[in-house]
């Protein structure tokens, strides 16, 4: 009885945490770098602010079932354990493998940019980028380990930072009065894409940017509310995500016409510049550092809790329950954490990254067809919060999936390849653990 108290996570997480985690989790630097990419493939503004309104919408109907999804079972871990209750072992430990490996490679991508960030404010530094990343990681690992107060504690002040840097920065483009730019002229002689392709391929940018999200379901189990919390939490960080990206990129169309924003790598800064001169890439700087280490410190917590409820099941060593007295779930920490050194290491993310889009609208997916099939095989199931509209919503949901995996299918059939041999491969090693487990 004393082991099983042991390894229980302690409920010490509320509303403001939920709020600041699901802000910390989804907003990165990716809001800052996508403009640029997304306007070179729609090239129109209206289709531009209205492909991420469709981000959001589809994010926000996401939400609403998962909100009841993760009242109903409020474990570590979040959509697997919804995916495993209704579908089975199997398609737990496949979907809850996917979330894992999506969520574990950003520490490493961010502490590697982090470093990167500083060596712009510091260029002496530039030889030290590894170790600047290791550090960062090692540093975040330690703060962890000493227990899950003080890792919420740093997610709500980073997540406030953020949001104020980035009202700031819109507030101060709709402020700008200066001489507008002319459009930098098409080169008509290009091929343009085709229209459907650069929907479908600046919607995959898209969903990744609102990637995280549902970050507050992977701590439902810490809870000291789930029923009331993870609703409200999810509604309201959301639509808060979905107001800050439509508004940085109305403000960012404000000051550069589509034309310049399509030629740009780093929209945000080259707005920056113009409204700040040549301080504006400095502060454009101090923004994504504070934005990632929000960010960083998020995805710090969220692979643990997935490998956690992974271990607890079965479907990893059992010695990754063990919890220490500060509430840190310390093996899957540790384990996630050299994983993490080990991507920063070979410095190898293009690969990974590109699946990461797919491999979460395949988990929403099957966590959303959870919900129709556990209202009907658990009519009794105790639901403190039930999702409005239903089913309707939740088939909107999935229809929007399955056209968003077929779209992407198209637009990246290298990152489907890569999807279908991991599902291959992990039929094989699910029945070694089953059998390892009985």
């Amino acid at each position: 009885m004393s082991d099983s108290k042991k390894n229980q996570l302690q409920k010490t997480l509320g509303l403001s945490f939920n709020i600041a985690v699901l802000i910390g989790g989804t907003i990165g630097v990716g809001i800052l770098r996508t403009p640029g990419t997304i306007a070179s493939l729609l090239d129109n503004y209206w289709l531009i602010i209205a492909s991420w309104l469709f981000g959001g919408l589809f994010v926000l109907i996401g939400a609403n079932s998962y909100a009841e999804l993760a009242t109903m079972l409020p474990k570590a871990g979040g959509s697997y354990n919804y995916i495993k209750r209704a579908f089975g072992n199997y398609a737990g430990f496949l979907s809850g493998w996917f979330d894992y490996i999506t969520n574990a490679i950003p520490p490493a991508f961010y502490c590697i940019v982090i470093s990167e960030y500083i060596i712009i404010l510091f260029p002496n530094l530039k030889d030290y980028s590894t170790e600047m990343a290791i550090s960062l990681l090692i540093a975040f690992v330690l703060l962890h380990l000493s227990g899950v107060k003080n890792g919420s504690t740093i997610q709500q002040i980073t997540s406030f930072l953020k949001v104020i840097c980035f009202f700031a920065l819109v507030v101060a483009c709709f402020m700008y009065s200066g001489v507008k730019l002319a459009p930098i002229p098409k080169d008509n002689t290009v091929v343009q894409i085709g229209l459907l392709f650069g929907f479908f391929k600046s919607l995959q940018l898209i969903i990744g940017t609102y990637n995280g999200w549902n970050s507050v379901c992977f701590f439902a189990e810490e809870n000291d509310d789930p029923g009331k919390n993870i609703p409200k939490s999810l509604y309201s960080g959301v639509l808060l995500v979905i107001a800050i990206y439509i508004l940085i990129n109305v403000a960012f169309f404000y000051i550069l016409p589509v034309e310049n924003v399509a030629k740009s790598n780093l929209a945000a800064a080259d707005v920056a510049n113009i409204i700040f001169g040549k301080n504006g890439a400095i502060i454009v700087t101090v923004i994504s550092i504070f934005s990632l280490i929000s960010i960083l410190n998020a995805f710090m917590m969220i692979p643990p809790r997935i490998l956690y409820g992974l271990s607890r099941d079965g479907f990893f060593t059992e010695k990754g329950t063990t919890v220490n007295k500060g509430g840190t779930p310390i093996v899957a920490l540790l384990v996630s954490s050299l994983f993490s050194l080990f991507l920063i290491c070979i410095g190898s993310f293009e690969v990974l990254f590109s699946f990461a889009a797919f491999t979460s609208i395949i988990v929403w997916g099957l966590a959303y067809c959870s919900l129709i099939k556990l209202r009907k095989s658990e009519p009794d199931l105790p639901r403190p919060y039930r999702s409005f509209w239903y089913p309707w919503t939740t088939i909107i949901a999935i229809v929007a999936s399955i056209s968003l995996l077929i779209g992407f299918v198209f637009s990246d059939p290298k990152s489907f390849g890569i999807i279908v041999v991991i599902t291959l491969i992990s039929y094989p090693l699910f029945l070694v653990l089953t059998r390892k487990k009985k």
